[in-house]
């Protein structure tokens, strides 16, 4: 039996996992790249990426906005805000391993790139509402998209 994320962190204050899942695109691509949780001694700031518990699983998502006793979390790649309590933030991402190269969060590129994403989000999901009508009218219509090759 393997150990949990929370007993890991407790032996050895550091983790690191591949990354599973699509939440966290563009920064973070699932099964390919890896990430380094530590467990923070402190709150979580604005933008921090929180490693909680969300029943029986495990979510890497970014911290939009910190309030007493919880947060207001999302991924990257979701539209939707969690409210997450304080318990359940169980790390912090400090580190990770994209297309080989290392990269931390207090890097400069790192800083811009959160910031920019963060300040597009409104048109972000002004598109991927529009971009929903549009399949629905579509598939109503009976017209197929063609899909690329990924």
């Amino acid at each position: 039996m393997s150990d949990t994320f929370e007993e890991i962190l407790a032996r050895d204050g550091v983790l690191v996992y591949k990354t599973h899942g699509i939440s966290m695109r563009p920064m973070l691509r699932q099964n390919r790249d890896l990430v380094t949780v530590r467990v923070h001694p402190s709150r979580l700031k604005r933008f921090d990426v929180a490693l909680y518990r969300r029943g029986g699983d495990h979510v890497l998502h970014r911290v939009i906005k910190v309030r007493d006793g919880h947060y207001l979390i999302r991924g990257d790649n979701t539209f939707k805000l969690e409210n997450v309590p304080d318990d359940a933030v169980i790390g912090v991402l400090t580190d990770f391993v994209r297309k080989g190269k290392e990269h931390s969060v207090t890097e400069r590129g790192y800083r811009a790139y959160v910031r920019v994403w963060n300040l597009i989000y409104p048109f972000r999901a002004l598109f991927a509402r529009l971009r929903g009508i549009a399949g629905r009218a579509a598939r109503k219509l009976g017209i197929r998209r063609k899909r690329k090759n990924r």
